[in-house]
């Protein structure tokens, strides 16, 4: 974290907000008092993921049981007015 003067951050502010997009926080002080923060959003998206975290987030992902969850949403649906195996509109079934 750093400090900064009202008239540092006004004389500044393109470099204060690059150093803030980088992560850096700062406290901006007027008459010797600290009045604001400036720091980075927490929820700032990011437009590109490498590959490599994702892979590795995606080895740390829980299973999925198939079976069990189509069991699950037959019970919460049921199960009468689905669509067979046989009659598999997308032909993902062996077909």
């Amino acid at each position: 974290m750093k400090t900064i003067t009202q008239r540092e951050l006004a004389a500044r502010s393109k470099a204060v907000l690059d150093d803030v997009e980088a992560g850096e926080t700062y406290h901006v002080t007027r008459n010797g008092v600290e009045i604001a923060e400036v720091r980075p959003l927490e929820t700032r998206r990011r437009r590109f993921v490498p590959v490599e975290e994702l892979q590795r987030e995606w080895r740390n992902a829980p299973r999925v049981d198939h079976a069990a969850m189509r069991a699950e949403a037959d019970d919460f649906f049921g199960d009468e007015d689905r669509v067979s195996d046989q009659d598999d509109p997308w032909g993902k079934s062996g077909g």
